[in-house]
């Protein structure tokens, strides 16, 4: 703690009875005596009667304060100079010290009067009115100083008194006055340190790179200012340090006297005080600083982002749109152009997307506070730029096989196209003789070993290669190029036979007649036999029969599924009775548990000889240790109710038995559960006690008593395992109503276990809502009074005020706000979420309340240009709008939904 802002601040400076200081009526001259008592002074002074009680109490009361405690309780020496009045004015000094003197006392010397008559009287009057004075210290009657040095110290006395000690009236008021000032600029410093670090630490940070540059200029700046104040305190402490030192610093055989040392030790203290705050104060600033540079690093990255995603979706939506693969080799010699101009486009932005993906990895190394927001971006850009180049590479093999697949096809084209020709051109006169057909036949045959150009006499290869290319455009190119070789083969076999039969045999002439490509045969004869390469082609472009291997196949697999189809249904058929059964054997080891935890722990807590074992902190804490836990164990154990608990201890095995019955009719099971869905409600209560419970048993968990009771139990696990069971058991109950519901799927009864099963999430919705709606903090009024918690969650928040300022307003709109929503049947709650630490266990969540709406007051419009996530909440009239993002579209519309019901409930209810 800043000792300075705990000092008690004096009822009086010298600067408030300064004149009275200066009349010196009474001096605090640094002298003490021999014990160290502190000496006040009152020298002569003639309207020493007439001085007001206020200012003589106000300059006694401050002389006596200005000494250390410890020096104070040892008690004052006064010491009243009246050698040269009368007794008349040492009887008033006694009488008005006697009265108003705040401090202790430890002696009284009175340097009576020298004139021998006075003096005389003064010995009389003294023992006379001694009792008058009512003093319980001694007054000591002087003749001179001598008398006086007998008792103290020459060099504690003031040269008036025949003494050394140096002191000048003038000089101790300039020394008080200049201290006193600098404590107070001491504590002022302090102070605004302070309030601008509370500032600092309650500053919320920019959403924008020129916000966070303002906020950061204006703190540095007031930084610099405080600075510069400190310096000039620092400054001025040296040198009241060196106007207290200036008489040892002048003298070597001076020495400063005892209230001087205080004074020096008090402005050291007060230095030392500046020096800690100052370091305190350049630690804070230096991590806010850095806090402040990190965010507006943050801003920058955010924005560059921001741009750079842009550019690549734009690249990467160009990208998308390039599906073109060509129908010809020039189309795709002209795409690959194409691909290469986005190729060398998209350079500029992936540089970026790169550089600032390490630049923001650098940030991560230099142990930036927010490295959850930066890293996912990071890893998005590389994702966006590696997607991008895989993209491209994907592309240009597309391409790359489009080409390969045209040239193919081109060049069996030609082939085909020379095939023809070749035909045609040899002349039918000339190949009835032996000799011409032999020729011809040379002719084909050197022409056939050709047809290895085209790359088209394994058709399954063929397929593999370019299957993913083959599109329906250039599936049917495809096969009226195969269907043209199969033409053009079927011709040169036909030729080769009449060919082959011309040189065997010499047969009749005939009538020649000039081969023509359009009366090729377009149906191959059933008698001919072709390559099964182009047969084999043919088939994989075409839709073929399937033969009877394939079909006797496909008929095994059929009966297969029959059978497999059949055996499922007998198991889903059995799948019910087993999940009952699993549900009636967990529900009963639950129930015992329940047991075990009232009977042996709670039970034990009113046990006499185990009391001494109970530690202070639980005794009177047994129902915020074990919630309504009996009333759940009575509610499952001993419930007249008909519901699927599984209750086996009753004495009546009447619910066994309607379990029992469940196992042949599952659709019982859903009605059991909607009979019940009134008192499930018990466990909200239990969940909401649940944080009180954990609290008590972290505090009082490893005590004696629980270790006996669980030795007792003969338990492996302490007991906040086990009273952690019915929240596990809550949630149990809708996973065995879904698999219930996977295996009773489009039977009778599924309708009612929907239903159930939407209860009971309904019901753990509800739980969940109650532990968030307990830790709400700093609502005045009743939350029960609000009506049902329909829904809550966080949001992003932005408010706009019609009559607010312009500056206000456009703060509001460009900086969001963390909410917390809470929407009740009336209200509609604003919280914001804070996160502390308990104990060294995990955080546990509160929400602050900021503001709420009257559900009777509010519109809503449900789609915000330019942001499906966001919506709009306004109230009296506009005056007040909160746009609200989701973060999702879902969730906006459930939201959404929820509010229109409770707003259309309330136009019925009005109606």
């Amino acid at each position: 703690t800043d000792e300075i802002m705990q000092q008690e601040i004096r009822p009086l400076v010298a600067v408030d009875i300064i004149e009275q200081l200066h009349r010196q009526f009474a001096i605090l001259s640094g002298g003490r005596g021999k014990d160290g008592a502190p000496i006040i002074t009152f020298p002569e002074f003639a309207g020493f009667s007439d001085i007001p009680d206020e200012d003589f109490l106000n300059v006694v009361t401050y002389l006596t304060s200005i000494p250390s405690l410890e020096a104070a309780s040892i008690g004052f020496i006064i010491i009243i100079d009246r050698r040269r009045d009368k007794w008349s004015a040492v009887k008033a000094s006694l009488t008005r010290i006697a009265g108003a003197f705040p401090g202790n006392l430890q002696l009284v010397f009175v340097l009576r009067p020298s004139r021998f008559i006075q003096r005389t009287i003064a010995d009389i009057g003294i023992k006379l009115y001694r009792d008058d004075f009512k003093m319980k210290v001694p007054i000591i009657m002087l003749n001179s100083v001598s008398d006086l040095h007998g008792y103290i110290d020459k060099s504690q006395l003031t040269r008036e008194l025949g003494g050394t000690l140096e002191y000048g009236h003038s000089q101790w008021i300039h020394h008080r006055t200049a201290i006193e000032n600098f404590a107070m600029t001491v504590k002022t410093t302090a102070q605004m340190l302070q309030t601008f670090g509370t500032d600092l630490a309650e500053t919320e940070l920019p959403n924008d790179v020129q916000c966070t540059e303002e906020l950061l200029s204006a703190h540095t700046d007031h930084h610099s200012k405080l600075k510069d104040e400190l310096k000039l305190a620092v400054k001025q402490g040296a040198t009241l340090l060196t106007c207290i030192r200036e008489p040892v610093t002048r003298s070597a055989n001076s020495r400063l006297s005892p209230d001087e040392l205080e004074n020096v030790a008090t402005v050291e203290r007060l230095l030392a005080q500046l020096d800690e705050t100052e370091k305190a104060f350049d630690q804070f600033w230096t991590k806010h600083h850095l806090k402040l540079e990190q965010c507006l690093q943050l801003r920058h990255f955010e924005h560059d982002f921001r741009e750079v995603k842009l550019a690549l979706d734009n690249l990467m939506e160009g990208q998308a749109g390039f599906t073109d693969i060509g129908d010809s080799v020039t189309r795709v010699e002209h795409l690959l152009r194409e691909q290469k101009h986005l190729e060398e486009k998209g350079q500029e932005p992936l540089e970026k997307a790169q550089s600032l993906a390490l630049h923001g990895e650098q940030l991560i190394q230099n142990n930036h506070y927010a490295v959850d927001s930066i890293r996912p971006k990071c890893v998005e850009l590389r994702r966006i730029c590696d997607d991008f180049t895989n993209e491209t590479k994907k592309k240009y093999d597309i391409l790359g096989k489009s080409l390969e697949l045209h040239k193919q096809l081109d060049k069996a084209s030609q082939w085909c196209e020379a095939g023809i020709y070749l035909l045609a051109s040899q002349a039918v006169d000339k190949c009835q003789s032996q000799e011409g057909a032999e020729t011809a036949l040379v002719e084909i045959e050197k022409f056939l070993v050709t047809a290895k150009e085209h790359q088209l006499s394994n058709p399954k290869e063929f397929y593999n290669q370019f299957d993913m290319i083959l599109t329906p455009e250039i599936k049917a190119n495809a096969q009226r190029i195969l269907q043209k070789l199969e033409d053009v083969q079927e011709m040169f076999d036909k030729r080769q036979i009449s060919l082959k039969k011309l040189a065997a045999k010499q047969t009749r002439p005939v009538q020649p007649v000039a081969p023509h490509p359009e009366s090729s045969p377009k149906r191959a004869s059933p008698k001919i036999t072709r390559p099964a390469g182009n047969e084999n082609l043919r088939l994989i472009f075409s839709v073929g029969l399937l033969g009877p291997a394939i079909k006797n196949e496909c008929e095994v697999s059929v009966t297969a599924n029959k059978q497999t189809r059949v055996n499922q249904k007998r198991i889903q058929a059995s799948l019910p009775s087993h999940i009952i059964n699993e549900l009636i054997e967990t529900e009963r080891v639950y129930v015992e548990e329940l047991q075990s935890i009232i009977e042996g722990y709670a039970s034990e807590m009113d046990n006499p000889n185990l009391v001494h074992l109970i530690p202070s902190a639980l005794q009177n804490k047994k129902e915020i240790l074990f919630g309504n836990l009996p009333e759940i164990y009575e509610f499952h154990n001993r419930h007249r109710g008909v519901t699927l608990l599984l209750l086996s201890f009753l004495p009546l095995r009447i619910f066994l038995k309607e379990i029992e019955n469940c196992i042949e009719n599952p659709e019982l099971l859903a009605r059991c559960f909607l009979k019940r869905k009134e008192d499930l409600q018990i466990y909200e209560k239990y969940c909401q006690n649940k944080p009180r419970s954990e609290a008590l048993w972290r505090q009082c968990g490893d005590s004696i008593f629980f270790q006996e009771c669980q030795r007792k139990l003969d338990h492996k696990l302490s007991l906040d395992a086990y009273l952690l069971k019915p929240v596990q058991r809550i949630t149990k109950y809708q996973l065995l109503l879904k698999e219930m519901l996977k295996c009773s799927k489009n039977s009778e009864g599924t309708a009612e276990l929907e239903e159930a099963l939407a209860t009971m999430l309904d019901i753990i919705k509800s739980v969940n809502d109650s532990m968030h709606q307990i830790a709400i903090t700093g609502y005045e009024g009743d939350v029960s009074e609000l009506g049902k918690l329909l829904m809550q969650g966080s949001f992003n928040v932005w408010t706009d005020h019609k009559k607010g300022h312009n500056k206000v307003k456009d703060l509001a709109r460009f900086k969001p706000m963390q909410r917390h929503l809470f929407l009740y049947t009336k209200m509609l709650l604003f919280c914001k979420k804070r996160e502390e630490n308990t104990d060294g266990h995990e955080k546990t969540a509160s929400y602050s309340f900021k503001n709420s709406l009257k559900m009777s007051t509010v519109g809503i419009t449900e789609n915000v240009k330019g942001d499906n996530k966001k919506f709009e909440i306004w109230y009296n009239g506009r005056e007040e709008v909160y746009i609200i993002q989701a973060s999702s579209v879902e969730l906006k519309n459930t939201w959404i939904s929820e509010i229109r019901k409770v707003l259309t409930g309330q136009l019925e209810a009005c109606r």
